[in-house]
């Protein structure tokens, strides 16, 4: 069911639609070297297959995770050939899963790149700005491909239904209503793990002598969604970070959902609650105190009682976060302090903090337990008391005590 044609081509419209930059250089017959980056099944290897149609280039594959540094360097002078025989015209040479090379594999490439032998095109759906050479990915591009969204994962399955060549369209079957919609949500935006769906639960209806794929059909055999996740990948820290923005926009039902994807994938509670307690700090803060110890004592007891029950005391940990009052003033606190630090104000203890020093006065023997003292020797303004939940009332207790806190802030 592959297109053949860039107009057939369904999704990544923000790469090879007709006014995108990538688009207008294939169509007028133009290709960069490049890597094309994303996950499983969103058309990366098809892209590339219509990249060269689009430009009638020769085209020169080879996978990076069987082949050798001798076929590469037989590859390389195939490329030269070509271009000899077409008269100047380059051939694409394309790399699957180009990560799997080598250094070495990947510096064979380089003089051929770089002389203009060759256009190299490789895939990838590990981060390439981690797994490439930085020389070689110097002189390439870098397209990220996304997951394919539900329409357009429905448009390629009702192609495949209805092509009698290609397709399943022999079997003469018709869909309820929203069943191609069902069978799209359950592949994560895989159009190979959507279409491959699509084959099962068509033969196993025809098989039965069926005519029409009927909800029933598609929950009795696809009863999983497939979860796009991988805990040592990109999707670990962009769904962490997904969690963390919501509770930080106080948005619970977001931040529950990013949690259950968490879960789902089985990520590591022990990540998890570290990332709460870290959150409680930096974002709740003193707005409310309490948080950290919530979320303290959820690390504690997420950890004694795993997966699954884990879940339960999580996601109250993660409801409470969200929706408590936010404050980040103890972060910006401290790393005023800090960077102070760095730029040379290194003050040295007055003599009357010392441990032995003399005229210190102690606030316990003023009715007020406070008494006005100097505890540095040049202010450093490092604490801006937050307006919302309990830094409010603490903001206030501070204005009482000292003229700085009165005062309008910088």
């Amino acid at each position: 069911m592959r297109p053949t044609s860039l107009d057939d081509y369904v999704g990544q419209e923000h790469l090879v639609g007709a006014e995108t930059p990538l688009g207008r250089l294939l169509r007028s017959g133009n290709v960069p070297s490049c890597i094309l980056y994303g996950p499983p099944g969103v058309g990366k290897t098809t892209l590339v297959r219509l990249m060269a149609t689009a430009t009638e280039r020769d085209l020169l594959e080879i996978n990076a995770v069987t082949a050798k540094v001798t076929e590469l360097r037989d590859l390389v002078a195939e490329a030269r050939r070509r271009k000899h025989a077409r008269k100047g015209r380059m051939p694409l040479v394309f790399v699957d899963e180009i990560y799997h090379f080598n250094k070495q594999q990947q510096n064979a490439l380089l003089p051929s790149v770089e002389s203009g032998d060759l256009i190299l095109v490789g895939t990838t759906t590990e981060n390439p700005f981690f797994e490439i050479n930085k020389t070689l990915l110097s002189r390439m591009l870098v397209f990220e491909l996304r997951p394919l969204g539900q329409e357009s994962l429905e448009a390629l399955l009702g192609r495949a239904l209805r092509d009698r060549e290609r397709g399943l369209g022999m079997l003469e079957l018709t869909p309820e209503e929203d069943v191609l919609g069902m069978i799209a949500q359950g592949a994560g935006g895989d159009a190979r793990q959507a279409l491959m769906r699509l084959e099962a639960v068509a033969n196993a209806v025809a098989a039965g002598g069926g005519s029409r794929i009927t909800a029933q059909a598609v929950a009795a055999l696809l009863p999983k969604a497939l979860q796009r996740f991988d805990r040592k990948g990109d999707d670990h820290y962009m769904v962490i970070s997904a969690l963390i923005k919501s509770m930080r926009g106080s948005d619970p039902d977001a931040a529950i959902y990013w949690l259950a994807r968490l879960i789902a994938a089985g990520e590591d509670p022990r990540f998890v609650a570290r990332r709460l307690l870290i959150f409680a700090a930096e974002d709740v803060g003193l707005a409310d105190p309490q948080a950290l110890l919530l979320a303290a004592a959820a690390s504690y007891a997420a950890d004694m009682t795993g997966f699954p029950e884990a879940r339960i005391i999580l996601a109250e940990a993660v409801i409470y976060l969200a929706s408590a009052p936010k404050s980040n003033s103890a972060y910006q606190a401290v790393n005023t302090a800090l960077a102070s630090l760095e730029k040379g104000n290194v003050q040295e203890v007055p003599e009357h903090l010392r441990p032995h020093g003399s005229g210190y006065v102690y606030p316990h023997d003023d009715p007020r337990h406070w008494v006005p003292q100097n505890y540095m020797d040049r202010l450093l303004r490092s604490y801006f008391p937050g307006t919302l939940g309990a830094e409010r009332e603490m903001g206030a207790r501070l204005r009482g005590f000292w003229r700085r806190f009165r005062d309008e802030e910088p």
